[in-house]
């Protein structure tokens, strides 16, 4: 059976890479070279099937330090099997999308004390392919918990949102899930906040494995925790609704002078999706720097070109980028998730899969309905 040339020569690299270092440190024959798996692999920690298994994703990535410091507290209890799926890149404000009909990676990542893989997706596909029994050898874990996200997800936040997104995904196969973002502000907060909100949160996670296993922690919603902007200064744990409170959207122009080729393969996935973790490293990064100069070459074509092959000299092209503009609230209502937070509370918000439409609504529709649609004479 023939190898895609590719692979081979990754292959051919990696090998020449490690006969050049054997070579060098053949010199010392009295101790004898170590194999390369114990340095370059990530060993999986020693799995305890007396513990419950939880699912730790995030929006932006392996070494955001919110998810360093969740994971360190959880794994410091030695109480729980922390396995952790997470976005290659950041995925922040991708909502509930998913990867469909292209081939996603998943490459195996060091986290201490964690079992950790980088998923060339979404938080959505990290939930997804974690729950479907192809990544890990278990299909169910007690808990998802998606965080700690940095900035806040109240109000109509939520439909953006990534981390929030691996909540619902979780309740939507089943598993009991936990969403959890920090209310970052800038000049303000600080990157030792997220070990506060971690210590914050902890009790609030137990609490709820705790009664996974009992049987008695709501099936029907999964919880959106915000943490202020102090965590360890907060007023305690309020019970919220979600509000209406959302961010002004800026489209802002920018100069094609100014925007750089290639600028859109910050958001491209891995295309070839070859499972290198067997190969080793060196053979997985010479084939990311090939796979990163084709793509850049295939950009480069496409851009230049019009989408029917035909010169593009006549159509017009404009660049945009959309932020987002914080508004103030003048009324901040302590029972949503937005005023408990500005006020100082940790706010949980039971969020369930539909959302439930007020009697008045639904008159107001009906009505409306059988106006537009013409009865059958």
């Amino acid at each position: 059976m023939m190898m895609p040339p590719g692979l081979v020569s990754n292959l051919q690299e990696a090998l020449q890479n490690r006969k050049g270092s054997q070579e060098q440190g053949s010199k010392d024959n009295e101790d004898p070279p170590e194999p390369a798996s114990s340095t370059d692999e990530n060993p999986e920690p020693e799995f305890d099937p007396s513990k419950p298994i939880l699912l730790v994703t995030n929006s932006d990535g392996v070494e955001s330090p919110g998810l360093t410091h969740l994971v360190e507290a959880l794994v410091r209890q030695g109480l729980y099997n922390v396995h952790i799926c997470v976005p290659q890149s950041d995925k922040s404000v991708s909502g509930h999308s998913v990867t469909f009909k292209e081939t996603v990676e998943a490459c195996s990542a060091k986290v201490s004390g964690a079992s950790a893989f980088e998923i060339s997706g979404t938080p959505v596909d990290c939930v997804s392919l974690a729950l479907s029994g192809a990544l890990f050898s278990w299909s169910k874990p007690m808990l998802v918990i998606s965080g700690i996200n940095r900035g806040s997800s109240c109000g109509h936040h939520m439909f953006y949102s990534g981390v929030v997104a691996g909540a619902r995904e979780a309740l939507l196969s089943g598993v009991p899930a936990l969403s959890i973002s920090l209310n970052w502000k800038k000049d303000e907060s600080q990157e030792t906040d997220f070990k506060d909100a971690a210590e914050v949160c902890l009790p609030l996670i137990n609490a709820a494995i705790r009664d996974v296993e009992k049987g008695t922690f709501p099936k029907s919603c999964f919880l959106n925790i915000e943490i202020p902007t102090s965590p360890s200064k907060n007023k305690g744990f309020k019970l919220t609704k979600q509000s209406m409170w959302r961010s002004t959207p800026s489209w802002l122009a920018v100069s094609a002078s100014r925007y750089p080729t290639g600028h859109f393969m910050a958001n491209q996935q891995g295309g070839l999706g070859l499972q290198f973790a067997q190969l080793g490293r060196d053979a997985s990064a010479a084939g990311a720097a090939r796979r990163l100069a084709t793509q850049k070459k295939n950009l480069e074509v496409i851009e230049s070109v019009g989408a029917s092959g035909k010169s593009d000299s006549n159509r017009v092209k404009k660049y945009f980028r959309l932020e987002f503009q914080e508004k103030q609230q003048e009324d901040i209502d302590e029972d949503t998730d937005y005023g408990a937070l500005e006020s100082g509370y940790v706010a949980v918000t039971p969020l369930s899969l539909s959302t439930p439409i007020e009697s008045d609504i639904q008159m107001a529709a009906s009505d409306w309905i059988s106006a537009a649609i013409p009865a059958e004479q």
